[in-house]
């Protein structure tokens, strides 16, 4: 090929125009082949995402190098994600749970043996379960209408249990490769406060019916007081009570109670008052308005609601020796089995048959107080010379061993060996409320006492119409 060219200036021009023609048209063709193979790729992508999209058939593709196919790519509508959800993913075994449900509801005499007996469940399985310990030996105390729930294939025995406690708590046993996996699952229910207030003209237990207080809101009523109060002894006709409580909730219906909050006892015309209040550390307790603990060193009395048959005397006449002998205690008088409490920490120096006593227990309360419970009729379950106690604790029952007329509680307290009257001795109190919390304190109960007022007026209201 020959260029003719009439000027040097010609000459350049053309061969820089030629040049540039070369240029241009080579990448025009590496362009057009970028393009060809850009679609190519994109609908190669679009077959990977859908097994029913357009597919390439027969198709030559010359690609360019790997470098330029990284950056000739045509965008799809849509995302990668999209075009996947077109198609729905298959329904595997797995999806649904192995095995059906069974509902058991736990019969007299049942227990988890016979349960899982009836249930074709192996009883290896049901070793394996409680040899876990922990959250799972709450099986062992189910009771009567109580409910399980099981999930059971005939090849793999158990693979699921629910046990409902009670309405907020539930045990969950499920079957995994290593055996049995335990938990405890608990629903926080809603608490609502509820006030309310009675007035006194036969009994406790009479009023707080009226007042429609349930029977455990009772019963904690006169414990938060039974440092002060003797429930057997000091109650008399025209006594008040006022307290917040709370209800538990869950999804609307009424499931149980909580704590009493606050509360007010008029006792023979002089006013009682009590407070719950957490410290920063957790502790839990009731206090006076003053930050004054309502918990002292002993309990009034040792057990719940009776009737006092015999006091205190030093020249009382013997009902079955028939001649004067001391009565260094007091005895209440309650039907046989009445559970008899420890009416302060300590240790048992003596459990046993201690002559007239019969069935006794004896506590030393550190170095200067004992107390004595006798004519028990059996002993609480795990306690023996030696063990600690803790106030309130069950010691035993009441009985009519040794010589005694009839089933009741002969109690006794001792001062550094000495009897002391149990009904009218001076406790000692607790420790007070520390004084780094007395401003909180003061702030969190302002307003349950301002409710316990409004309690109050309510009670009179009524009781003036």
């Amino acid at each position: 090929m020959q260029y003719n060219y009439s000027s040097m200036r010609d000459y350049k021009t053309g061969w820089r125009g030629s040049r540039m023609s070369k240029h241009r048209s080579r990448g025009l063709r590496w362009a057009l082949l970028g393009s060809a193979s850009g679609l190519a790729l994109g609908l190669f992508s679009l077959t990977s995402y859908d097994a029913n999209a357009l597919r390439i058939k027969d198709m030559p593709l010359d690609l360019p190098p790997p470098e330029l196919a990284e950056t000739a790519r045509i965008e799809l509508p849509g995302t990668p994600a999209d075009h996947l959800a077109a198609a729905p993913a298959p329904v595997t075994a797995e999806a649904q749970p192995r095995g059906s449900w069974h509902d058991v509801t736990v019969a007299s005499g049942d227990s988890l043996a016979r349960i899982f007996s009836r249930q074709g469940i192996p009883p290896r399985q049901l070793h394996d379960i409680i040899a876990g310990g922990g959250v799972a030996k709450k099986l062992t105390r189910i009771y009567p209408g109580q409910k399980l729930r099981m999930r059971t294939t005939p090849e793999d025995g158990l693979l699921e249990l629910l046990y409902e406690i009670d309405a907020l708590n539930q045990v969950r046993i499920t079957r995994t490769d290593d055996g049995y996996d335990a938990q405890l699952i608990a629903r926080v229910p809603e608490r609502r406060s509820v006030r309310a207030a009675g007035k006194i003209d036969n009994s406790l237990f009479v009023a707080a019916q009226q007042a429609r207080l349930p029977e455990n809101i009772t019963m904690e009523l006169a414990g938060i007081f039974g440092w002060d109060i003797d429930f057997a002894l000091d109650i008399r006709q025209g006594d008040q009570f006022a307290l917040i409580y709370e209800e538990l909730y869950l999804d609307g219906e009424r499931v149980g109670t909580g704590d009493i909050l606050a509360a007010e006892f008029t006792n023979n015309g002089k006013v009682y008052q009590a407070v719950r209040y957490t410290d920063k550390q957790g502790r839990t307790d009731y206090y006076s308005p003053d930050g004054h603990s309502m918990r002292k060193t002993f309990l009034r009395t040792p057990v719940s609601f009776t009737r006092i048959s015999s006091r205190f005397s030093l020249g009382r006449k013997h009902p079955i020796l028939n001649r004067i002998r001391a009565h260094k205690g007091v005895d209440y008088a309650a039907p046989r089995g009445t559970p008899v409490k420890a009416t302060g920490n300590g240790k048992i120096v003596m459990r046993g048959k201690k002559g007239g006593y019969g069935k006794t227990v004896v506590i030393q309360h550190g170095s200067n107080y004992s107390t004595l419970y006798a004519h028990l009729n059996r002993y609480a379950r795990g306690l023996r010379t030696g063990s600690r106690v803790q106030q309130g604790q069950i010691i035993g029952y009441v009985g009519s061993t040794g010589l005694a007329t009839g089933p009741h509680l002969h109690y006794e307290f001792r001062v550094n060996g000495v009897h002391r009257n149990p009904l009218t001795v001076k406790l000692p109190d607790a420790a007070p409320l520390p004084r780094k919390y007395r401003q909180d304190f003061k702030l969190a109960t302002e307003n349950l006492l301002a409710q316990l007022e409004l309690a109050k007026t309510r009670t009179v209201a009524l009781q003036d119409r």
